[in-house]
């Protein structure tokens, strides 16, 4: 019986050295062609289909807002716009009622502001009643408030402070409450003003006939100026953002299908349309949105007038900023989700201005834009520059986001050139945004979460300058502190990505042909800047 030849078993592969890098590498060989290359090429065909839409958004906004600027009447020639006259004989009697409310957290910084503006509103006495619904678990805020609403109501202001036992609902649960009051049945209006909010005196009088001359009118937005746009360079890119929103959104959506987000203050709502809507609700984080998307769907119709202003203050902070972004972001794609079905079957609307809030609004406004920004220039392009087989065209990568970056740029012509810094920053406010619209959208994790934006104050508009011993003695103490916080303020998930840029970077500069490297070395930086908390002290 002949013996078995036994079987050799090289201990290598020829040409093949077995340490980790090489496997790598050969494991990286072998699955490229078949399942990296199809994949990422899918990836980048449906990045060009949202930047497409993305695109094509902004350009129908671009030409209806030059096209309402050039050719529409003004509000006061569209509506039924008739001033209310003081009458000496009838007094106040042929001014509707009209009812303020001030929802509270805590606002130790700014509740002086709110409500003395609130108080100064040039609006008969006795026609006004002002709610201050303080939420404060604070018990110093809370005397310091209520005392404050006393020293006006001593001045012959009709003025309430009205506290809550337990914060259910939030910001939506406390006017929720306020309208309960036997009192807000007399009233026909409700004018919203967040506690850092200053309308001017002349606010009521500016917006109210409007309501009362067109019963089919529910709301009226103001616009809001900012007190602190100039503290530092995370208050200008915050500006040029919400300038953008109210001079082209905003507008846009009132002059074409009387409807737009209610921006959740400085409004005024007809209450009887606030009753029919349902009320307040609190199942997402953004309570005026979900009211003025119900209030819609049952016929009323919006105003948006851009020339009434109401000043505010912007997070000066990037903690408060990401907090502020993340409900921003979430709150919509969690009530797109909760209302999209509802939208489809409404029979009160016409199906053009459905298509609007659904496919406009939500969908490429609230959901597609924050994706696309972050998935196609952060993630996809960067990995093509490792996979030089799969191609973007210069148009998806080059043209059309600087289309619609000159676009956005119209609302704020004094900060045009901050452009390209606008341009990194919400590079990177992309990746949080994206991660809460995916939150919201598939409602996980902080899907209601609600941190209240905190708030500054005069101290950032630069009207409380210190001088002297005590600045120095305040500096020195804010330089320990930020020493001893420093790790508290680190953005791992910034700083990640910031590293992946990096490396695709020094990929693309030995062996790329494209140039990208100029582009993700600059977004690197920016990645770095805010994943170590600093872009809240640039100036």
């Amino acid at each position: 019986m002949a013996e078995s030849q036994p079987v050799l078993i090289p201990e290598t592969i020829p040409g093949v050295n077995y340490d980790v890098g090489s496997q790598l590498k050969l494991i990286w060989d072998v699955i490229k062609a078949p399942l990296i290359v199809p994949l990422l090429n899918l990836c980048v065909y449906v990045c060009l289909a949202m930047a497409l839409m993305l695109f094509m958004e902004r350009v129908y906004m671009g030409i209806v807002i030059v096209l309402v600027k050039l050719f529409w009447k003004k509000p006061e020639q569209r509506y039924n716009y008739e001033p209310l006259q003081d009458d000496e004989e009838l007094g106040g009697a042929n001014f509707p009622v009209v009812l303020i409310q001030i929802p509270m957290f805590n606002e130790k910084e700014v509740y002086k502001v709110s409500i003395g503006a609130a108080c100064g509103l040039s609006w008969p006495t006795d026609r006004l009643v002002i709610q201050v619904l303080d939420d404060s678990t604070d018990p110093v805020v809370k005397q310091l408030v209520e005392m404050e609403c006393q020293r006006w109501a001593s001045k012959g202001i009709n003025i309430t402070y009205q506290i809550r036992e337990t914060r259910g609902g939030y910001k939506a649960g406390a006017l929720k409450e306020g309208l309960k009051r036997s009192y807000v049945k007399h009233c026909e209006y409700v004018a919203i003003f967040d506690a850092d909010f200053r309308p001017e005196p002349d606010f009521l009088r500016r917006a109210i006939p409007f309501l009362v001359g067109n019963p089919e009118l529910a709301l009226v937005q103001a616009r809001w100026r900012f007190v602190n746009s100039d503290e530092c360079l995370l208050t200008r890119m915050q500006e040029m953002s919400l300038d953008y929103h109210f001079t082209v959104e905003q507008e846009v959506g009132s002059a074409t299908h009387a409807f737009f987000g209610f921006n959740g203050t400085a409004g005024v709502w007809r209450i009887a349309a606030i009753n029919e809507a349902g009320g307040w609700k609190d199942r997402t984080t953004v309570e005026d949105m979900d009211l003025a998307v119900r209030a819609s769907l049952r016929g009323w119709k919006f105003l948006y007038l851009g020339d009434l202003q109401a000043k505010s203050e912007l997070p000066s902070t990037l903690r408060a900023f990401r907090f502020q972004q993340h409900r921003w972001s979430c709150g919509p794609a969690n009530l797109f989700r909760k209302m999209a079905m509802e939208i489809i079957r409404n029979k009160k609307v016409k199906f053009w201005k459905k298509v609007y809030v659904i496919y406009s609004f939500f969908l490429v406004r609230k959901i597609t834009a924050h994706m696309v920004t972050f998935f196609f220039y952060c993630v996809v392009i960067p990995l093509t520059i490792l996979v030089p087989e799969v191609h973007v065209p210069i148009w998806g990568a080059v043209y059309i986001p600087s289309v619609i970056t000159i676009l956005n740029s119209v609302g704020t012509p004094r900060s045009i050139h901050l452009l390209f810094y606008w341009i990194l920053f919400e590079n990177v406010m992309s990746l949080h945004r994206t991660k809460a619209t995916i939150i919201g959208l598939l409602e996980y994790g902080r899907a209601n979460e609600w941190v209240v934006t905190e708030k500054l104050g005069d101290s950032v508009a630069n009207n409380n300058k210190k001088t002297g011993d005590a600045a120095k003695k305040t500096n020195v103490k804010a330089t320990k502190k930020t020493k001893s916080k420093f790790l508290e303020r680190l953005n791992y998930l910034e700083l990640a990505f910031a590293g992946f840029l990096f490396l695709c970077g020094c990929y693309d500069y030995v062996h790329g042909k494209h140039n990208y490297f100029i582009y993700l070395f600059l977004q690197t930086l920016s990645f770095t800047i805010v994943g170590v908390g600093y872009v809240g002290t640039i100036v």
